[in-house]
C-alpha cells in the first residue's frame, strides 16, 4: 500500500498537488486516526506536494475546541508537521452560504418518517431518502433554518440524464455509485443551521485546491455524492483518492474513539513517536522500516 500511494504519478496541469488530513475534533485521536494521518502526510509528501490540516468542527454539539488542540498537539509530537491550515470549518459559513442557495429544496421529514419510509442498507444501516418532500420542479434559493435543505438527485428537472458517479479509488478499485439509491436527496444544511458534511467537504476541497483525498475506507461511498455536488458548481474535483482499509482490534472491531482504542493520551505516556510509527504499520501490514525510511527522507 505504501508503495500505491508514493509512486503514483501526479497528473500533470493539475496545478500544486495538495493533500489533507481533516479530522473531527469530537475526541482524543486513536490508532486508526493516525495511520490516516500518516499514510495522508506521507502520499502528499512523497509526491512533492503540501499536506493541509483541516479542523472538521461542524457538528457543534460533540466538536470541542480543546479536542482540535490536542490533534495538532499530537500530529507535532508525531513529527508530522501540516504546511497549511489549520483552516477551521466552524469558520467557513459565509463560504458555504455563497454555494447554497443554488442547489437546494426544504425537507421537514423527522428521523422517523426516513426510517418508516424504507429499510436501511444491509452494509451500513444508511437509509437513502424516500423523496417525500421533493417539489415536482426546482425551488432553489431556499434557506429556511426551520427545515433540512436537500439537494435534488437524478432523475430531477434540469438534472444530469444519469445518477451514477464513477471514480477510480487507488486501493478500492473502480466505483460506480447510483445516488438515487443508495442515498436520495441529501441533506445540505440540517434544520437549526448546522452544515451537513457531505457538502461541507465538497466545497472546502475544491475551495482550498485538495488534489487527492486519503482516508479511512468507511468513507468510500461518500465520494459520490461530494463529487456530484463539485459537479454541480462546476468546481474542481481531487485527482486522486485512496480508501485504506480501516484497523481493527484482536476482535476483528474497527478502532473507535468510543471505546478509547488505544488512545493517544495512553501512547504518548507508554510510547515514543517511533513506537508509535511501527505499532500503526504492523497493524495495517505495512512494513514498519520502509515507512521510517520514507519518513526520514521526506522531513
Amino acid at each position: 500500500m505504501l508503495d500505491i500511494l508514493c509512486n503514483t504519478a501526479v497528473s500533470a496541469g493539475c496545478g500544486r498537488w495538495k493533500g489533507r488530513f481533516a479530522p473531527s475534533p469530537s475526541g482524543r485521536m486513536h490508532l486508526g486516526n493516525v495511520y490516516a494521518a500518516l499514510m495522508s502526510y506521507v502520499s502528499a509528501k512523497a509526491k512533492g506536494g503540501s499536506w493541509l490540516l483541516r479542523i472538521e468542527d461542524i457538528d457543534r454539539q460533540r466538536s470541542r475546541k480543546m479536542w482540535a488542540d490536542m490533534i495538532m498537539s499530537d500530529l507535532d509530537w508525531l513529527g508530522l508537521g501540516w504546511d497549511e491550515g489549520p483552516i477551521y470549518q466552524s469558520a467557513r459559513d459565509d463560504a458555504y452560504m455563497s454555494y447554497l442557495e443554488r442547489l437546494v429544496y426544504p425537507c421537514v421529514c423527522t428521523r422517523a418518517d426516513l426510517m418508516a419510509s424504507r429499510a436501511p442498507h444491509a452494509s451500513d444501516g444508511h437509509v437513502a431518502y424516500s423523496g417525500r418532500c421533493r417539489p415536482s420542479t426546482p425551488c432553489y434559493g431556499a434557506v429556511a433554518a426551520e427545515a433540512n435543505l436537500r439537494l435534488m438527485v437524478p432523475p430531477c428537472p434540469g438534472g444530469p440524464d444519469s445518477d451514477e458517479v464513477s471514480f477510480d479509488d487507488l486501493i478500492c478499485g473502480r466505483q460506480n455509485v447510483a445516488l438515487s439509491c443508495y442515498f436520495g436527496d441529501f441533506v445540505l444544511r440540517r434544520k437549526g443551521g448546522d452544515w451537513a458534511y457531505q457538502f461541507a467537504v465538497a466545497v472546502d476541497d475544491a475551495d482550498m485546491g485538495v488534489t487527492e483525498v486519503v482516508r479511512g475506507d468507511d468513507l468510500l461511498m461518500s465520494t459520490a455524492p461530494q463529487r456530484y455536488v463539485m459537479s454541480l458548481l462546476e468546481l474542481p474535483e481531487p485527482v486522486v483518492y485512496a480508501h485504506l482499509p480501516l484497523l481493527k482490534n484482536s476482535d476483528g472491531v474497527r478502532l473507535s474513539k468510543r471505546d478509547g482504542a488505544l488512545s493517544m493520551e495512553w501512547l504518548r505516556a507508554n510510547c515514543s513517536p517511533r513506537d508509535v510509527i511501527v505499532a500503526v504499520c504492523r497493524a495495517a501490514a505495512v512494513n514498519p522500516e520502509e515507512m521510517l525510511s520514507v519518513l526520514e527522507r521526506l522531513r
